[in-house]
């Protein structure tokens, strides 16, 4: 396996690559990165695939973006990667927010994705329930409280403080223009997207997946034809670490179906 560096419109990025065969680019979740995929990555290159995994940027090894991004950004940037390493007809993983990437990518960009698998991935903005409205109605009303020069030092943690409430803590873990980022990106609902992806696509979760459960796989299998779903039992979020074994023999079964 080696790791590469790469600049794309100024900025470096770090990438890991791996094996010799058809062409797989995995795209990690918020806050995870390529080193996070290394034991899939090691798995799959034995079995004969040629494996990227990029840092995204503003994650792992790779620069922070000067501005914050939008999806279409990190679409771009995926675009411009794949043409410096010359990757085509590759079959795309994507976990969580890579997820979002994985989405818009493979609708503008059809030709280059041969296969798609979505890991856990984050997509879909569900209508917020009740608790929910509570939260950014009490939200609204803190900004007017926090409004006073003397309190403003006290608005980013009340911020904070609501983004835990909603369950977004990457929002509270991330740093300067990511957390502009972040906020760019839960903005962005892509439900009505899915039905254009017409790629053959697998769906694999954790049964127990907290942070986004397992109704969200149900929803993708429904708007995309062409979809197949895998489900493990007792796992949570982020089954690249949890079973990396089982998932790489489910990406191969696939890739090799």
């Amino acid at each position: 396996m080696k790791e590469e560096k790469v600049s794309i419109n100024d900025l470096e990025a770090n990438y890991k690559i791996a094996g010799e065969g058809p062409a797989v680019l995995i795209l990690h979740g918020w806050g995870g990165s390529s080193d996070s995929w290394k034991k899939v990555q090691e798995i799959l290159a034995k079995e004969g695939f040629k494996v990227v995994v990029p840092d995204l940027p503003g994650f792992g090894k790779s620069l922070t973006p000067k501005e914050p991004w939008r999806v279409s950004d990190y679409v771009n940037w995926v675009n411009f990667f794949t043409n410096y390493l010359n990757l085509n007809d590759f079959y795309l993983v994507a976990h969580s927010f890579g997820g979002q990437v994985a989405v818009k990518f493979t609708i503008l960009h059809p030709e280059k994705v041969r296969k798609i698998v979505f890991c856990a991935s984050v997509a879909i903005r569900p209508k917020p329930g009740l608790k929910t409205r509570i939260i950014f109605s009490v939200a609204r009303f803190g900004n007017a409280i926090f409004s006073p020069r003397y309190l403003v030092r006290m608005k980013d943690a009340a911020r904070n403080f609501f983004y835990i409430l909603l369950r977004h803590r990457d929002y509270v873990k991330a740093n300067g223009t990511m957390k502009e980022t972040i906020k760019k990106v839960l903005e962005e609902d892509l439900l009505l997207d899915l039905p254009k992806i017409k790629k053959d696509t697998l769906i694999v979760w954790g049964e127990d997946d907290k942070l986004v459960p397992l109704k969200h796989a149900h929803i993708y299998k429904e708007k995309i034809e062409n979809s197949k779903m895998e489900v493990f039992p007792k796992i949570g979020h982020s089954p690249h670490l949890e079973i990396p074994d089982k998932l790489a023999q489910v990406l191969i079964k696939f890739f090799k179906s």
